[in-house]
């Protein structure tokens, strides 16, 4: 069950044949000089204007996902676009005239979507009211990381699975998924089986949170501070605090940004160690020397720069709005793509064991959360 999520590439061994004829694919390069180099020709034709088609589909997709994610927003557009990807691959898997501009629309669009997320973050205002969350943040998330291994394995869940379902759980939801995919190379349904797995507890999330808050009589501040650090996606954090009380509202937002940092330090540590799994299983594929700067994804490297010009005041307030919109935009685009992208029959002979870690990784990030706040006399 382990391996379910993992898609075995298609056999290249071929059926001898059983003529004394070669055929035109056997010949001599040398024999067919004009025939291979029309062909190449043709295939980088056909390569540029068959990503039109894709990318058509997904750029519609992802324009029907923002508007049902505006009409909804504690669903949200990127898991909106998850869904709808998923769905029209169960109806019809996209062919091979539709997947070059899919996956185009995939992992650089990704990256580019999570990088301009820095720009929403202020440093000064993180120091300021995130410093004295940061224990509770801190804690949570290597409660809900380790837990996430341990208890991941115990449940047989698949390696990289347990890594999105816990990233996403534990830091920022979608958008943690989405950073963490390109460093340790996910597969796209197990992409959309975590985003999938964060949404439906980000829907518990709304209706049980802001019961727990009145039944145990936390303050706006307490609450936002507990929404913060135990719900994951930015929409449906607005959607808790707002459902508690608008003053919740301000303090679970700067929290749940300060969370969106830990991003830089996971992906960080997850580049390490996907290269030495890859140099585990391919002892021969390793090199004597390797840059440091080979480990550090690009798109990190730009989301910290965009917080600190954000921080130092260099982008302007009218700009803020856009740019977030913009990354949504790409971060929804991307999602799109890997929603159809996604082996739909992969997802089913996963099973429960996935969600089944996501439901106790959600209740261990709440439970560690609210102790800890318990603890430094927050609540």
């Amino acid at each position: 069950m382990k391996k379910a999520l993992v898609q075995e590439p298609p056999s290249t061994t071929a059926t001898p044949s059983t003529t004394a004829t070669p055929s035109a694919t056997e010949l001599p390069s040398t024999e067919q000089p004009d025939t291979v180099a029309a062909g190449t020709r043709q295939a980088d034709g056909e390569g540029l204007g068959s990503r039109l088609p894709g990318l058509a589909l997904t750029l519609a997709l992802a324009a029907l996902a923002t508007a049902v994610g505006r009409l909804l927003p504690v669903l949200g557009g990127p898991v909106t676009a998850v869904v709808l990807g998923v769905l029209v691959a169960a109806v019809r898997k996209p062919g091979p005239r539709l997947r070059r501009g899919i996956t185009g629309a995939n992992k650089p669009v990704l990256q580019a979507g999570v990088a301009l997320l820095g720009a929403q973050l202020s440093l000064t205002r993180v120091l300021h009211v995130g410093g004295g969350s940061l224990p509770i943040m801190l804690g949570s998330l290597g409660a809900c990381l380790t837990a996430a291994h341990f208890l991941g394995r115990r449940l047989g869940v698949e390696s990289n699975l347990r890594t999105l379902v816990g990233a996403g759980t534990g830091i920022c939801g979608a958008s943690a998924i989405a950073a963490v995919t390109p460093v340790i190379g996910a597969a796209s349904a197990e992409v959309a089986y975590a985003i999938s797995t964060i949404f439906l507890f980000n829907i518990a999330a709304v209706l049980v949170f802001p019961v727990v808050g009145h039944l145990l009589g936390m303050d706006p501040h307490a609450f936002g501070l507990f929404a913060g650090t135990a719900v994951n996606d930015m929409s449906s954090v607005v959607a808790v605090a707002t459902a508690y009380g608008p003053s919740a509202i301000d303090d679970a937002v700067v929290v749940k940004l300060t969370r969106t940092l830990m991003i830089i330090p996971i992906c960080l540590g997850l580049a390490v160690w996907a290269r030495r799994r890859a140099r585990a299983a391919d002892p021969a594929a390793e090199s004597p020397r390797v840059s440091a700067f080979r480990l550090v994804p690009w798109f990190l490297v730009v989301f910290l720069l965009a917080a600190a010009a954000n921080s130092a005041g260099l982008v302007p307030d009218g700009v803020q709005p856009g740019l977030k919109e913009l990354s949504v935009l790409l971060i929804t685009v991307a999602l799109c793509a890997v929603g159809l992208s996604t082996d739909v029959a992969a997802l089913r002979r996963t099973g429960p064991r996935p969600l089944l870690l996501g439901a106790c990784l959600w209740v261990i990030v709440s439970v560690t959360s609210l102790s800890l706040q318990y603890g430094v006399g927050a609540l």
